[in-house]
């Protein structure tokens, strides 16, 4: 696959195609890390610990849920 670097303001960004942030479970909440062997870019989710990835799931399981919760509650 090919990109050519799109504006983005001042600077320029990659845009990422849907099945590529699907397979890797990424969306704009991710934490990427960035860098270079010299020659290319490298980027990749940070590696969560097993606390910080349950706590992310549990936060992303209230959004969605958030209104059934809300009522379990009252």
């Amino acid at each position: 696959m090919y990109k050519r670097l799109t504006a983005i303001g001042n600077s320029l960004g990659l845009i990422i195609d849907r099945p590529i942030l699907d397979l890797l479970d990424i969306d704009r909440d991710t934490d990427l890390e960035v860098k270079t062997d010299g020659e290319a870019l490298i980027i990749r989710p940070t590696k969560l610990s097993k606390k910080e990835r349950a706590m992310q799931s549990a936060r992303r399981m209230m959004k969605i849920h958030h209104e059934t919760l809300k009522k379990l509650a009252e």
